[in-house]
This record gives C-alpha cells, structure tokens and sequence, in this order.
C-alpha cells in the first residue's frame, strides 16, 4: 500500500522446504512481475499483462465487477496490457503499457481519480492521460508520476497530502504538485506523501502529528518539504504513520510513529532519519500499517514492526524491533508489499503471502492467518 532497505535480526524456524527457498521446490504459479496490499485485499500482474485480486470485497476493489470476497484470485477483465498495480485501503489503481490509468473499489475521498466519489467495481479510467509512469495508492488519496516527470495527487487533503498548498479541499481529479519537473519516485500513507527527485532529494508532505515527514517538526505541511539535505536519497516509503528511506550507499532510514518498532530501533517517535543498524546493503524498502519489510543485496527479506497477524513472517505473533530475516531464502526481488499482510515476489516469479487472512486475502483458498510465507498460485 504504501517502499526502500534493515540490520541483524533472528532467522525464522520452522519452515517448511518450500518456504525456505529449497532449490528442489519448483514454482507451480505463472510469473508475477508486480503485486500489491491493500488492507485486507491483494492484486496482482502476471508477466503476460494480466491482472488478478483476490480478499475483501465490500467496495468493489477487486474489479471483477463484484462486492463479493475472493480467497482465490480472480482475473480483472480481460486485457493482458497491463504493467503495474497499486493497491490503497480499500481500493486499487493500476497502468496499462499504453500509459493509461485505471483506478476501482472505494470512492468516497473521491481517491480513484474521476471525478467522483462513486465507487466503482470495474477498473474505470482516470483522464485522458497517456503519459503515467507509475501510482501510489494510499488510504484516500492517490498520487502519480508521469513520462515528463511531473507528479500528480487527487483524493482527500484534510491534512495537505495532496501537496497542492492548501488542506481546504479535496480533489476528485488528478492536480499537478509544485512545479518541478524531477519527480523520480512517490509514497502515500495514511494522510501524508514523500517522494524523490533525480537529483536525489526526499521531500515530504501532509500530516506530521508523529514526526513522519522527517523535518524535525510535528507540524503537517501543504506543499512538499525537504527532508534534510541529503542529495544521496534513492527510495522511499510511506507507512501509517511513519516512512522509511534508502539512500545510494544502502544505508536505511526511518522516521515517524514507534509504537510497534517499525523505525526498526526501539525509543519513541522521531521527527528526523535515523540510521536503522550498520548494514549497508539494503535494496528497498516498503511500510504498511504498522511494520516494515526490506530486501538486502544477497536476495533476503527482513521485516519489523507490528507483529499481531504474524506478518513480519517469522513464524512468530511477536513485535520485532530490529529488521528479522524472513527464512532463509536467498531469492526474494524488490517485489515486496506490507500491510496486516504482506507478499513479496522471488526471482523465479513465485508470489508468497503471510500474515492476516480474515477475508482471503492471502489468496490460498482459505481464510486461516500464516506467520510464515506460503505460495500464491495465479490461475493459468
């Protein structure tokens, strides 16, 4: 939902062959090449450009043109153009390779981006645009870049996240933040954005009641703020309330909410970067509600933070303040996605999903919680 690199932590036991990477398992599921968590559902493209979602259902943001819960995946529609999938609280915002951009599910910050705040069971486009290169769907708002570099917000601004300079109104459709032309990447949260620039700056905006911007302060902003003075930022990621960034010597920083360790250091909030350990190796992060997971040069997965549904996949329902690897496996991708649930890709294109399951959400037929990472298998 809301992605960047942490330090030592305890190795998961008990897992299966399977869920350790053993090299005689091989991948049943067709490739994944992107997935995304929402709160209690998960969507997914496949590397033959379909798409496929699967868990809650109650405002339409599975797109099957239904408010039916799923614990199998189901194919949206028909295209196979699809390129990359966001998922947001309750709904879900996808592009097709044609530059084009889709959006379904809850409506009522008008998040999906048409005008609106209708929701809406099938994927329904957003503009006329042929231009966006990549979304970020958060709890009501959605934020997007596009091929020139210019970033776009629309949804719910109570508390500036749209970054457009002002907290009074919502947007029902895309509006252009600030003037810069460098947008390199973008991260919605709860009620707060970050984003880099080319020329490797973080800026943040929106709610900062737990120090989640990163500017020293606990004051929100209407316009996108720098954090610090870094030029070395390389991603970043927005969780509930706090965000978690990567910088080019693969350092890993986190700021914000500390309820649940999910600035992967024990201690109260922080309202500016803090290290998180001394490895130097990270890739990419992601943030959802409560916890966070990261992927380090070698191929392994750690997570931290919230640990109540046992996302953080360590075979255990207990809160991690550190970064905790998740099994052994050495093939886990920058595909990774966290939430109550979390799901992360491997190189062989096998999707894995652990943690709560109260609607399906883990896309294995059944509505039992895993604390271990188990394989999702898309319909051929």
């Amino acid at each position: 939902m809301f992605a960047v690199g942490a330090t030592t932590g305890a190795t998961a036991a008990g897992l299966s062959a399977a869920e350790r990477g053993s090299s005689n398992t091989a991948s049943a599921a067709p490739a994944v090449a992107s997935v995304a968590a929402g709160y209690a559902h998960t969507c997914a493209v496949g590397t033959d450009g379909t798409l496929w979602c699967w868990g809650t259902n109650g405002a339409g943001q599975l797109g099957d043109g239904s408010t039916t819960n799923r614990t199998l995946p189901v194919r949206v529609g028909d295209a196979t153009t699809w390129a990359s999938v966001g998922a947001g609280t309750s709904y879900a915002c996808a592009i097709r390779t044609d530059g084009t951009l889709w959006c379904w599910g809850a409506n009522n910050g008008s998040q999906l981006g048409d005008g609106t705040t209708t929701n809406r069971s099938t994927p329904t486009r957003v503009g006329d645009a042929t231009t966006w290169a990549s979304v970020s769907a958060g709890n009501r708002h959605t934020c997007g870049i596009r091929t020139d570099r210019t970033l776009w917000c629309w949804g719910l601004n109570r508390n500036g996240q749209l970054g457009t300079g002002s907290a009074l109104a919502n947007a029902t459709t895309p509006v252009r933040v600030d003037t810069a032309t460098n947008w390199a990447s973008v991260t919605t949260g709860y009620a707060h954005t970050c984003g880099t620039r080319t020329d490797g700056t973080l800026w943040c905006w929106g709610d900062s009641s737990n120090g989640q911007l990163g500017i020293g302060t606990l004051s929100y902003r209407t316009s996108p703020a720098q954090v610090g003075t870094a030029t070395t930022w390389s991603g970043v990621a927005a969780g509930y309330a706090f965000t978690c960034a990567v910088r080019t010597d693969r350092t890993l920083w986190c700021f914000g909410e500390n309820g649940y360790g999910q600035l992967g250091i024990t201690g109260p909030h922080q309202t500016a970067p803090v290290r998180v350990g001394d490895n130097s190796t990270w890739t990419r992060v992601n943030a959802g509600e409560d916890s966070s997971c990261a992927a380090r040069a070698d191929g392994s997965l750690w997570c931290w933070g919230n640990n109540t549904t046992g996302q953080l996949g360590d075979g255990t329902t207990t809160h991690r303040y550190a970064p905790t690897r998740v099994g052994n496996a050495t093939t886990w991708t920058n595909g990774s996605v966290v939430g109550y649930h979390n799901c992360a890709v491997r190189t062989d294109g096998g999707l894995w999903c652990w943690g709560n399951n109260t609607a399906g959400q883990l896309g294995d037929g059944t509505t039992t919680q895993r604390s271990t990472p188990a394989q999702v298998t898309l319909p051929g």
